[in-house]
């Protein structure tokens, strides 16, 4: 029998789980890479199936399997033979914790104390990969020979690095390298003395899979902050342990289900009050922890006396994380523990948010790609998502394959980033797109990147509404064929050359219709309204007839005159920033989403009042009068909470009444605000008695992570 196995089988011990059971059923026959694919020619095929298949290895995925009449066995056992270049596609896992055999390896041994131990059930797969099939030279270890231990640990079939496609050991394998804020080298042990450095209240870059992690010990978070110039956005803490998590937080069941998966995403959860998680995370009731998942920083720790470390990537604020090791010193560490192992595909740290059981993806990457979204409509298409949080996407065969996450993309170096992932997952897949498609605001920088590939390909180029684009998602997220979406986030470009945020869309992937919005409030000053709230708070005062005091008279002639000019917006961010602002929480948006994320607290913890109800008046919800209602004396927290409760009730309502007259089934809610906890909580609490299922994101993110999988569905409609 002839067997052809598609999905996760490349760089997973996968062949050599085949070897093994093959000879232990004395079976003739041999196995091989063949493109993405694992093929093997076998004596007898149904009782290697029955033996094989429930006891694949523990990283491997089978998601389809072909079985034919195959070459005759020629009676000489079984054999490992080498790969062969043909069909495109991904089959390899994402990255994986190093396994808690390597752990012990790395304690003892021939690999005491050596960082890029990792075996077939662990360790980098997609950083390091280069082009399939998985082989040692399609990968970064290509230029380090296996010494003979390790050539004979490879073609021991018993050894659990049989075949192990990056065995390498302090023989034979890449080296960590110490050097100061100059670039020299610093001759002593490596790891041992930048821990030292590190306790003595250092600020020190170590370069590990996918990327570089700028880094401090626990007192020295107020010091890090000054150097970085990041004054409040919150930092993720790397914690030692399962045990040290909960010095600094309180996560749930399903939260711990998240930190000790071996993806090791950052895990946002509840926050123990103290100095250093107020530190860690200013004004925000959550911390993001995440469990080490390299050997670097497992030996990192065993030299430390601390339970936790502040990880966060390295990079020049808003451009992408660096990988070479001249380049970095441009940040102005200490020191720098560098490797000489090439890093092929950069990856940042994956981040979830939990609502109850269901994940919610802030962040998806190391650990979490490559992954797709199967969808029921063939042919080739590419996206480039929106500009913020940027993804692209890659449509072929049923699934969109959709890249790290890549940055903002009006920052330096963030196009070309998103363009060379889109052409990576082009390449691995062997797309040659029939549509290219982009977000309609013409003035995103990766729309460039859209037409370019468009020409190269002679495809057809369109635009998709952002927030069509996160409905679209959302329906792809959850198989559904057709949904109405309440679409919250900061702003996009709306149909009608307004800004959107805050809509309810009925939609299938072939159309949309706007079926509620908020009350647009104009941007006074366009970007700047987007950081200095005070300018949402005038508007608003403005559209009322209220007195407004936080400008001068010569300002506020010149702010009023742009009340009949500038854009409106309808955006729930928006919203949200203006309530941070009027109730004294944030002035300034120092960082994205800041406003409403320093909000959450009040959120949480606020109740219904009366005096803040509202209506929706020909599609419109009106929110603008709400400000007038805030007096002296209220509980923040139950304004607050009254406010965005009952702007939530319009929204979900209407979302129920389109999806009853219209007979759709699935309701659901997508955008950047949805990582809010409370406010999904009040669209399931408003909507668990409508009759309609209610709809949430699980795999591909919530916000503008997630456009790019949505401009890809309805690019595939176009032409399935």
């Amino acid at each position: 029998m002839r067997i052809v196995f598609r999905g996760i089988v490349q760089g997973v011990g996968f062949r050599p789980a085949v070897y093994r059971t093959a000879v232990g059923l004395g079976l003739s026959g041999q196995v091989w890479n063949d493109g993405p694919d694992v093929v093997v020619e076998i004596s007898d095929g149904d009782l290697f199936l029955s033996s094989f298949l429930p006891n694949i290895p523990p990283l491997a995925r089978v998601d389809g399997m072909t079985t034919s009449a195959g070459s005759p066995a020629d009676g000489a056992g079984f054999r490992i033979i080498p790969s062969k270049h043909g069909s495109h596609g991904m089959s390899i896992p994402t990255d994986v914790a190093v396994c808690e055999d390597c752990l012990d390896d790395i304690g003892g041994g021939r690999r005491e104390g050596y960082p890029f131990t990792s075996c077939t059930n662990c360790g980098p797969r997609f950083t390091l990969l280069d082009d399939t099939p998985y082989d040692r030279a399609s990968t970064a270890m290509s230029g380090f020979e296996p010494c003979p231990d390790c050539a004979e640990e490879y073609s021991d079939p018993n050894n659990r690095r049989f075949h192990h496609q990056t065995i390498c050991c302090p023989v034979c394998g890449p080296r960590y390298r110490l050097t100061d804020g100059n670039g020299d080298d610093i001759p002593e042990d490596p790891i041992g003395t930048f821990s030292d450095m590190l306790t003595e209240g250092g600020i020190g870059v170590v370069k590990s899979w996918g990327g570089m992690h700028i880094c401090c010990t626990v007192p020295n978070i107020r010091k890090m902050r000054r150097w970085y110039g990041r004054e409040q956005k919150p930092f993720a803490l790397m914690v030692r342990d399962a045990g040290s998590v909960c010095r600094y937080g309180n996560p749930t069941r399903e939260e711990w289900v998240e930190i000790e998966s071996p993806h090791r995403p950052i895990v946002l959860i509840s926050k123990k009050r103290s100095d250093i998680t107020d530190l860690l995370s200013p004004g925000l009731n959550n911390i993001g922890v995440f469990l080490p998942y390299t050997g670097i920083q497992h030996l990192l720790f065993r030299h430390l006396g601390d339970d936790a470390l502040l990880m966060t990537s390295a990079n020049i604020p808003g451009e992408p994380m660096i990988i070479d090791d001249r380049e970095i010193l441009g940040l102005g560490a200490d020191a720098y523990l560098v490797h000489n192992q090439p890093i092929i595909n950069r990856a940042d740290d994956s981040v979830v948010r939990m609502f109850g059981a269901n994940r919610s993806f802030i962040r998806k990457s190391r650990g979490h790609v490559p992954s797709f979204t199967s969808i029921g409509l063939r042919g080739s298409a590419v996206a480039v998502g929106a500009q913020e949080n940027l993804t692209g996407s890659v449509a072929m065969g049923g699934a969109i394959h959709s890249t790290q996450h890549i940055g903002d993309g009006e920052n330096l170096g963030v196009p070309e980033y998103l363009e060379d992932s889109i052409r990576t997952h082009m390449r691995l897949l062997g797309c040659e797109p029939a549509v290219v498609a982009m977000d309609m605001h013409p003035g995103y920088a990766n729309r460039k990147i859209a037409k370019r590939i468009s020409e190269e390909y002679g495809s057809e180029l369109m635009e998709v509404q952002h927030h069509w684009a996160h409905a679209a998602s959302l329906m792809a997220d959850n198989a559904e064929d057709c949904a109405v979406a309440l679409t919250l986030d900061g702003s996009g470009y709306g149909s009608d050359g307004t800004v959107w945020g805050g809509e309810v869309l009925l939609s299938d992937l072939s159309s949309f219709s706007r079926v509620a919005h908020l009350e647009g409030i104009p941007l006074l000053g366009s970007e700047k309204a987007l950081y200095d709230l005070r300018r949402l708070r005038f508007a608003v005062d403005m559209m009322n007839g209220d007195c407004n005091r936080s400008f001068s008279d010569a300002e506020a002639s010149v702010l009023g005159k742009m009340m009949s000019t500038g854009v409106r917006c309808s955006s729930m961010g928006r919203l949200m920033d203006t309530i941070s602002y009027s109730l004294g929480v944030c002035s300034v948006r120092t960082y994205d989403g800041e406003p409403a994320m320093k909000l959450e607290p009040l959120l949480e913890s606020g109740r219904l009042i009366e005096g803040f109800e509202t209506e929706v008046t020909n599609g419109t919800v009106g929110t603008a009068h709400l400000f007038s209602r805030i007096e002296a004396g209220q509980n923040p927290a139950d304004v607050a909470y009254s406010i965005v409760y009952n702007v939530m009730k319009c929204l979900t309502e209407s979302a129920i009444d389109a999806a009853d007259s219209e007979g759709v089934g699935a309701i659901g809610v997508t955008g950047g605000v949805s990582y809010n906890s409370t406010v999904c909580r009040m669209f399931s609490d408003i909507a668990e008695d409508s009759g309609h299922g209610l709809i949430f994101h699980h795999n591909i993110p919530n916000g503008d992570g997630g456009i790019s999988a949505g401009q890809a569905a309805v690019a595939l409609k176009r032409i399935g």
